[in-house]
């Protein structure tokens, strides 16, 4: 498949998908050395749900699963190992006797700043290299990005930790 111009590859789904997909890379990149600075306490995946739970509260652990797009067994197994590492504890529902809420413990609210922080700095690094045109509408493309897969903008997490 021939590749489009670069003034059509702006709407083109496949080179966007590319481009998206290689920036990925670099973004995972980010994520795994900022996550290491925390220890090997924690994986990428048990990150996310550190930051779900930092993002939108306690939550049930069918909810949690939704959230993370993974089956309940697999959450369950998460929320184990993170317990087991004081990030995240379980606790009766105040509306429902039979349901747990799962909640970020302090600890676990301390990582989430960490490695959040760290994240941010080496973003910061990368973007200050960008030649400033490039940068010219970058905020909107990526806010519709994550708009569209659902994810909460950084103004509506708990805490401001990304500000």
């Amino acid at each position: 498949m021939a590749r489009p111009t670069t003034a059509a590859a702006g709407t083109d789904v496949d080179a966007i998908t590319d481009a998206v997909l290689t920036a990925s890379r670099l973004l995972v990149a980010v994520s795994a050395r900022s996550i290491a600075a925390a220890g090997d306490l924690i994986t990428l995946p048990q990150f996310r749900v550190l930051v779900i739970l930092h993002s939108r509260g306690a939550l049930n652990h069918a909810a949690l699963a939704e959230l993370l797009n993974v089956t309940p067994s697999t959450t369950s197994r998460m929320v184990d190992r993170l317990t087991a590492v004081g990030m995240v504890a379980r606790q009766n529902s105040p509306s429902s006797r039979r349901e747990i809420l799962i909640e970020l413990t302090d600890e676990g609210a301390r990582v989430v700043r960490l490695v959040t922080n760290r994240r941010r700095r080496e973003i910061a690094k990368i973007v200050a290299k960008m030649p400033e045109h490039a940068r010219h509408g970058l905020v909107e493309v990526l806010t519709a990005f994550t708009e569209a897969g659902s994810e909460p903008s950084v103004d509506a997490t708990v805490d401001g930790i990304w500000g």
